[in-house]
């Protein structure tokens, strides 16, 4: 009876539209107070899951791309991103794809890569000629990649959850980033070939140059990030700290597009959107705590490994539930509620937890394109000003894209393992 309390007013509360965290923290409320035991456990529980000196990561990533962004980053990487790809058919589009690659690894976050890329591209792409529905969709599949190249905020959740060290987790999303981004931009050539979208004349190996520079304090920031985890120069932690220094440095002294007077609003937004993440965390620990009190996990574990204990199709099942969850649960929380279950059955059939943990993330990235709740999905579908389901048929081919890209990174464990391996 407890479990169907706790699991009635979760789904009723994602039904009705609560915020996932009021709805973990309600839900998990109900449960203690039919089980008859104090409610002080929640703020016990909550704080006991967000006392991690990693977790100082998020506000510290967030702050950095947050300071490089007021700087001007955006329209420099987009700028250097139109160079290199800009002048084969759909070149707006593969810039679209190649921008995101760049701002991933300073954002660290999809939403805020689809609302500043997207800001920029979609009303410049449709000025040029291409369609909105066309231009919001891969606007928004690009977008995802923003969270799997380094630094990115689920693959810090993940490390937490898991014990695996957050460096090797940051590392382990760089070759499924790019893999992710070249196969968009092949897939936006073929279209863009197919329906004879515009392309722009090489602009010359002058501008590529001086694009490059233009942007070099911005790429730099990323190298600095996955460098100095490589050579063991800082932890995860340290290293988001010293980026939101950097971060302020470059944008006020170098870009100069940074006001010290927005210094101290961007640093209350950079808290606010922080808090919001941890006080998710927190109360999906409340949550994730009385699973596994009540054993949930081993129960999955074991009624799934009845069935069968094929390591390929328990990978299949996994994935098959992660991308149903991810269309309708928020990443973080369903990272928190589903990870360690999942994990534990991965890890009885033989694989690896960081090949686990890097193939989890990339399949909920895909939910954030995917209706009903694919926030990235809303946020270029509004700023495109077209309708969801026309987004929604346009996105199709990228989605399959992702796909496929998803299966091999889940089925080759040489993908996520090989370059933390390096670490060792």
């Amino acid at each position: 009876m407890e479990l169907t309390i706790l699991l009635g007013c979760f789904l009723g509360g994602l039904v009705i539209g609560l915020p996932v965290a009021v709805t973990l923290g309600v839900s998990s409320m109900a449960y203690l107070l039919y089980e008859g035991m104090p409610l002080v456990v929640i703020p016990q529980k909550m704080y006991a899951g967000m006392d991690s000196f990693v977790l100082l990561c998020i506000p510290g990533f967030i702050l950095a791309g947050n300071l490089m962004n007021a700087g001007g980053i955006t329209s420099r990487i987009v700028r250097l991103a139109q160079a290199m790809v800009g002048w084969m058919r759909g070149g707006l589009g593969l810039t679209n794809v190649a921008a995101s690659m760049l701002f991933g690894g300073i954002s660290g976050t999809a939403a805020a890569d689809a609302a500043s890329i997207g800001g920029m591209m979609i009303p410049g792409m449709k000025k040029a000629g291409y369609p909105a529905d066309f231009s919001a969709a891969i606007t928004a599949a690009s977008s995802t990649v923003g969270p799997i190249i380094p630094p990115s905020v689920p693959m810090i959740i993940v490390g937490t959850l898991s014990g695996i060290s957050v460096g090797k987790m940051f590392i382990a999303g760089a070759l499924p980033g790019i893999m992710m981004g070249v196969a968009m931009m092949i897939t936006a050539w073929i279209i863009a070939r197919k329906k004879n979208f515009p392309k722009q004349e090489w602009q010359g190996f002058g501008e590529l140059g001086s694009a490059f520079l233009g942007a070099f304090w911005a790429v730099a920031m990323t190298a600095f990030i996955v460098g100095g985890l490589l050579i063991g120069f800082a932890t995860p932690t340290e290293t988001a700290i010293v980026a939101s220094v950097y971060a302020f440095v470059v944008g006020a002294f170098v870009y100069k597009g940074l006001k010290v007077r927005d210094v101290p609003r961007i640093v209350i937004d950079s808290a606010i959107s922080a808090a919001a993440i941890l006080a998710l965390v927190g109360l999906a620990n409340v949550f994730g705590w009385i699973l596994v009190s009540e054993r949930i996990p081993q129960t999955i574990a074991s009624g799934v490994l009845s069935i069968t204990d094929n390591k390929f199709l328990v990978i299949l099942l996994i994935n098959l539930v992660l991308l149903f969850v991810g269309m309708f649960m928020e990443t973080i929380a369903a990272l928190i509620i589903l990870f360690a279950p999942l994990l534990a059955l991965a890890v009885g059939v033989g694989v690896d937890p960081v090949h686990f943990a890097v193939f989890a993330v990339l399949n909920l990235m895909i939910g954030l394109t995917t209706p009903p709740v694919g926030v990235c999905l809303f946020i270029c579908a509004d700023i495109g000003r077209v309708s969801l389901w026309q987004v929604t048929k346009a996105i199709a081919p990228f989605i399959l894209t992702n796909l496929i890209v998803l299966m091999l990174v889940s089925y080759v464990p040489f993908f996520s393992t090989w370059l933390p391996s390096l670490l060792n």
